[in-house]
């Protein structure tokens, strides 16, 4: 049974100051009544905020779990940019003490768990609303509708749907990449098989890098690979029972040259265990670290082409292409505003109870979609029939 909303606060504790936090937390302390920001000491929270040109509007604090709970209070939202298995201790907080929950990840299984006990205690928990996961939500929820609407959910048909998002450095380098998270989290996802649908049947590559293939966006140039799994998402995102896929993937985008560029790291990913593969993290993010002159890009292209039987078509897509500037990076504008809207949602009431996407209606998605426009996170969308 889900139990009416604990209303909102309008205390958002935001947990984390690292790569990914940016113009989004400034949005917050417009809209909320009070923010706290929550890093590894009270003077580094203070650093962030002053690099972040909010010294005096958020209120530095030192993050532990038990700090935190002495905080906390009904209503209050607690915005997690902490590693996804550290989510579901912070959750479990959040459910006791009767706060609402957010963050960028990709819902884990210690998570949903405690989706029930949130719900009935008039928890939101929001999830995937960052970029990747998020944004990609977003562009295919608003993409199925459209198609959806010009072909018909009855009419047989079948269709490909490709979603491609990354990091890349806004100057290209021999290593074709810019780390924007931590170097041991994208060594670690290179080693997570990928499931996705290709030429109508699954397929898994247990080596994500060696299904790389050639994409072009825009008349660029890109290489892309699957990750995770993407068959769960056919149902996420509402295509029709009678539609069949030909090819449905989410995946990552990288520079052209990645592949040969990265060969190397690759064969240290066959080879390496845990132990290993955490030192060469380390060593990457020596030989490649990111400074302060450098310029990060985000592409993110998501694409659907439906053909009926009757010989009808519909085609669509959006592109995202953001380059980062000295204030933030294009990762940290994306990620952070689409968590920082998401938010105001819950502040404002309008999310139930229990888990809640970015997106999982075409119309939120088209609300979400337009005020993010608003707020300088731009796209463009194709569509032809």
């Amino acid at each position: 049974m889900t139990s009416d909303p604990v209303p909102a606060s309008g205390t958002v504790h935001w947990i984390g100051a690292g790569l990914s936090t940016g113009s989004g937390l400034a949005a917050l302390c417009d809209t909320a009544e009070r923010v706290r920001l929550w890093h590894r000491t009270e003077s580094r929270a203070a650093d962030a905020l002053d690099r972040l040109g909010l010294a005096g509007r958020a209120e530095p604090r030192a993050y532990t779990l038990a700090a935190l709970t002495t905080e906390l209070a009904p209503g209050d939202v607690v915005v997690s940019m902490l590693p996804a298995p550290e989510h579901a201790p912070l959750l479990a907080e959040c459910v006791r003490r009767g706060a609402h929950f957010a963050c960028s990840s990709y819902v884990s299984e210690a998570v949903l768990e405690q989706v029930p006990a949130a719900e009935k205690a008039g928890v939101v928990v929001l999830t995937e609303a960052g970029l990747d996961p998020g944004i990609d939500h977003l562009f295919a929820h608003a993409l199925v509708a459209r198609a959806r609407e010009a072909i018909g959910d009855g009419t047989p048909a079948s269709y490909t749907l490709t979603s491609y998002c990354g990091g890349v450095p806004a100057v290209p380098n021999d290593f074709t990449y810019r780390f924007s998270w931590a170097p041991a989290g994208v060594l670690n996802a290179l080693r997570s098989p990928a499931r996705y649908i290709e030429d109508g049947a699954e397929t898994v590559a247990d080596r994500p890098w060696e299904a790389t293939r050639r994409h072009l966006v825009g008349g660029e140039t890109f290489e892309v690979y699957p990750n995770r799994d993407s068959v769960p998402f056919v149902a996420q995102y509402g295509l029709p029972d009678a539609w069949t896929p030909r090819t449905f993937v989410r995946g990552t985008l990288r520079l052209e040259g990645w592949l040969r560029a990265w060969d190397g790291v690759f064969e240290e990913l066959k080879a390496g265990d845990d132990a290993r593969i955490a030192a060469l993290a380390q060593e990457l993010a020596a030989t490649y670290p990111t400074t302060e002159d450098d310029r990060d890009r985000v592409v993110l292209a998501v694409s659907l082409d439906v053909r009926a039987g009757t010989g009808r078509t519909w085609s669509g897509g959006y592109l995202l292409d953001l380059v980062g500037d000295a204030r933030e990076s294009a990762m940290a504008r994306c990620v952070s505003r689409t968590l920082a809207l998401g938010v105001r949602h819950v502040l404002d009431g309008s999310l139930p109870p229990g888990l809640n996407r970015a997106a999982e209606t075409a119309a939120r998605s088209e609300q979400w979609l337009r005020e993010l426009a608003e707020e300088g996170v731009e796209f463009t969308l194709r569509a032809e029939r």
